[in-house]
């Protein structure tokens, strides 16, 4: 792999990962769009990070900003993986804590209601695949793995947690099955790794744990970023 490019919504879950490895941004590279970019070069593979960016003074979060930067990255930079990264929900009932990290198995949207038949149903859920060695890195680094699911909402309503259960769900975000999406599209392997920022089964106000927990696993992901770029750079 000679191009990886991550996908990340935040400013906040990519800084770490910037800093690390000392990638510069390419100002204006999507103008005139808000997404930016960030590129560089490790272990001779070319390293983009793409930033859904900023509007009104806040990161864009969610799927929309996603599919727009995913679908931009795609065309302009011709990567040979996606590697959607940031932060989570999980949940306490399966084992999950602050600040771990995962590697995703799968994506689905938790929260697209489409009556109908089962093509309707079957294509309003996503359930996305992964690329292919996500499992067999997870094992080699030692990570657990899960299903993530997205919705274009922070708290979750009980109509999602139950399509979140009945679907072998794990994680909750609001980008990921909107990445995988438009990779499907093109069919470009899609790698995620996600940090833990609160518990969904906690009792917790999501917004008071997501802020109180965000650097932590924030911190959390740019360890397993580090790991994940140097598993992938060493394919043969």
């Amino acid at each position: 792999m000679k191009k990886i490019c991550y996908i990340v919504a935040m400013q906040a879950e990519a800084q770490p990962f910037i800093e690390k490895y000392g990638i510069k941004e390419k100002e204006g590279f999507f103008s005139p769009l808000p997404c930016k970019l960030y590129k560089g070069s490790i272990n001779g593979c070319t390293l983009y990070v793409v930033l859904n960016g900023q509007q009104h003074g806040s990161d864009l979060v969610g799927c929309e900003a996603a599919a727009i930067a995913t679908l931009s990255a795609i065309q302009k930079l011709s990567p040979d993986i996606i590697i959607n990264s940031g932060t989570c929900g999980a949940f306490q009932a399966h084992g999950a804590d602050i600040a771990e990290v995962y590697i995703g198995n799968g994506a689905m949207f938790h929260d697209r209601r489409v009556p109908g038949d089962d093509a309707w149903g079957t294509q309003s859920i996503g359930n996305y695949a992964v690329w292919e060695g996500s499992l067999r890195m997870a094992e080699s680094l030692y990570m657990k793995t899960g299903k993530v699911t997205t919705g274009s909402s922070l708290d979750m309503q009980p109509c999602d947690l139950d399509m979140i259960q009945t679907h072998g769900g794990q994680l909750k975000d609001m980008e990921g099955a909107a990445v995988g999406f438009v990779c499907s599209l093109f069919d470009i392997p899609i790698v995620y790794v996600k940090s833990v920022t609160d518990l969904c089964d906690s009792g917790a106000e999501t917004f008071e744990e997501f802020s109180r927990n965000l650097s932590k696993a924030c911190e959390a992901l740019r360890a397993a970023n580090e790991k994940v770029i140097e598993y992938l750079t060493n394919i043969q």
